[in-house]
């Protein structure tokens, strides 16, 4: 009889390759009774139970259970049907898994073991998920897994080898994309949101919005110079940012927490003018000249030509980073974003203290040959600073 009219109760005969359907009266250790309403009891060996390794037949049937079996073999001599509850399952399997994996329907399954490489399940048929489909990111401990449901999809099928692979990654990585999509489309430019940290590169921040990674770029993360991300942010900080780009197509955003925040330019605007005689530090130092930061974020310009009444030809010859410095502020253009600085001017303009002045008339009652002029006095401030 064939597989597909041979399931039967209560039937005069039996043959092997025909399917039938019992009831467990008996769970042993080695072994399951079954009533398939024959004159014999059904017998399903351990092994025959489930196409996993088990180490008692409780683990896939109780007494009482309706089961369906494959008759493998009828020993009259022994006056038992030798069962297999696996092949059955087996059968019945196959043609659903092969519908699921042309549709791609997700389906969920329990992991019962971890196995060298990944995952296993029983589907009626052994399943495997690598450990490299197992999530988005590296997995160090699958034994996190165990017992667990999770959601997953058929990847490669092919009954002639017994061969069933599963990927969760698949179903993971389809959800991303999804909430990409929705982040992507909500998101606008110019809009402040709120972020996390994820990670650090050399050339600027990861942040969380909404699910979806954003890059701010290391010109972005402040309105100083930031040499290494590191200076301003860590991962797990809590950010705003200002979307600057959505690329719905490459699925990336550009984000800037210097735009976010409050700017120096408009906010220390009444603090400075033109004329003003201010300290500042060096920050960097550039073949044309000597960045001075006057506030966090707020840094202006000093040409090689304002450093110093003499010619300085490289301005690290007079400057080093971190120096303290005295600045003229020659133009302050908050509009533009640009502030000119003499350091040179400054120093013409500083009135000369009294132990200043003191110290140089000594020098002038030194009487003839000392050298003492007004210009040496000057260069002793400009020194100085």
């Amino acid at each position: 009889m064939s597989e597909d009219i041979s399931e039967m109760m209560n039937t005069s005969t039996v043959e092997p390759g025909d399917v039938v359907t019992g009831t467990v009266t008996e769970v042993e250790e080695k072994k399951v009774t079954v009533d398939i309403g024959y004159k014999f009891a059904g017998i399903i060996p351990i092994r025959e139970l489930s196409v996993l390794r088990i180490d008692h037949p409780s683990e896939v049937v109780n007494t009482g259970d309706e089961v369906r079996s494959k008759v493998l073999k009828v020993d009259d001599e022994s006056e038992v049907v030798i069962l297999s509850k696996r092949e059955a399952d087996a059968a019945d399997a196959w043609g659903d898994l092969q519908n699921k994996f042309e549709s791609g329907e997700m389906l969920e399954v329990v992991i019962k073991d971890v196995v060298k490489g990944g995952l296993v399940a029983d589907l009626g048929v052994r399943a495997f998920i690598p450990a490299s489909l197992v999530d988005r990111h590296f997995v160090e401990d699958l034994e996190e897994f165990k017992g667990k449901t999770i959601r997953a999809r058929v990847i490669e099928i092919d009954p002639e080898n017994n061969k069933l692979v599963l990927s969760r990654k698949a179903v993971l990585d389809d959800e991303h994309h999804e909430r990409v999509e929705n982040v992507l489309h909500d998101l606008h430019e110019g809009q402040v949101v709120e972020g996390t940290v994820q990670r650090l590169t050399n050339f600027g921040a990861f942040v969380d919005v909404g699910g979806v990674d954003g890059l701010v770029h290391i010109s972005e993360l402040a309105w100083h110079h930031v040499d290494d991300p590191s200076e301003v942010v860590k991962a797990g900080d809590h950010v705003k940012v200002t979307v600057l780009r959505v690329d719905p197509e490459a699925g990336r955003i550009s984000l800037s927490m210097k735009e976010a925040a409050p700017s120096p330019w408009d906010e220390y605007t009444e603090e400075f003018q033109e004329g003003d005689i201010v300290e500042g530090e060096v920050k960097r130092l550039v073949d044309f000249g000597a960045f001075v930061e006057l506030k966090p974020g707020l840094e202006g310009l000093v040409h090689v030509s304002q450093i110093s009444q003499q010619h300085v030809a490289h301005p690290e010859d007079a400057l080093s980073v971190g120096d303290k410095v005295n600045v003229k502020i020659l133009s302050f253009e908050p509009e533009r974003k640009r502030v000119s600085l003499s350091i040179k001017d400054a120093v013409e303009d500083k009135v000369p203290s009294n132990k200043e002045t003191d110290k140089f008339m000594e020098k002038q009652n030194d009487g003839p040959g000392t050298g003492a002029t007004l210009g040496d006095l000057f260069g002793d401030l400009f020194n100085k600073h």
